[in-house]
């Protein structure tokens, strides 16, 4: 049988392509790229939702938190060789007024909840891979995502890595920064990656995943 990864995030998971306002295609996303990558041994999932948060219920969109789905997720797909959590971006809206700390409480949070979706992983042992998303660029406030997002989001996501390797390492997870390995966001949004960003991450996950799997 082939190993199963679920990608499980939010637009950038998704494949969003801030430039047409549409998606990349098969030839194009992370999720696509690392599948090639990886070959005819693995099967990757793609689950990803625009606007998905970790844990928090957007007032303006409904079925967005991860807390609410990642259990579904899970078992919809089993058995799970590793699940990739690439979550945070959305977190730093200002309409949720949260600091990165709490936004890396709900990180652990979500961990937990993974961990312990019985059935779910190969052998009933978890297996996750925790990814700190592309930080936003300040930039992103002088486009019209700023009125949705709201000010201060860059400040935000730039805390998340220090909070995210340490739920990772709390809750013996694997973890790997995407800002170690890709150059830039796109420039119409700031926030979404570009082309060149897309194949940086999946090259980056590929040798993370082969070292895990």
């Amino acid at each position: 049988m082939k190993k199963h990864i679920v990608c499980f995030g939010d637009s950038n998971t998704h494949g969003y392509n801030g430039d047409t306002i549409g998606r990349f295609d098969e030839n194009e996303r992370w999720t696509c790229l690392l599948q090639k990558l990886l070959g005819d041994e693995y099967l990757v999932l793609e689950e990803g939702l625009s606007g998905r948060t970790t844990v928090f219920d957007d007032p303006l969109h409904e079925g967005l938190s991860g807390l609410d789905s990642i259990n579904s997720c899970l078992l919809s797909h089993e058995p799970v060789d590793l699940l990739i959590i690439m979550l945070g971006t959305n977190d730093t809206k200002e309409r949720f007024a949260v600091t990165p700390e709490a936004i890396g409480i709900g990180m652990q949070r979500l961990i937990r909840k993974a961990q312990t979706t019985d059935g779910a992983f190969t052998n009933n042992k978890p297996n996750i891979l925790i990814v700190t998303p592309k930080d936003i660029d300040d930039e992103y406030e002088q486009t019209e995502t700023a009125a949705p997002m709201g000010m201060g989001c860059g400040k935000r996501s730039r805390g998340l890595h220090k909070e995210f390797k340490k739920a990772a390492e709390m809750h013996n997870c694997h973890y790997l920064n995407a800002n170690d390995y890709v150059s830039n966001n796109n420039k119409t949004d700031y926030m979404h990656l570009d082309l060149l960003g897309h194949k940086q991450l999946a090259e980056a996950l590929y040798k993370k995943v082969k070292e895990i799997i």
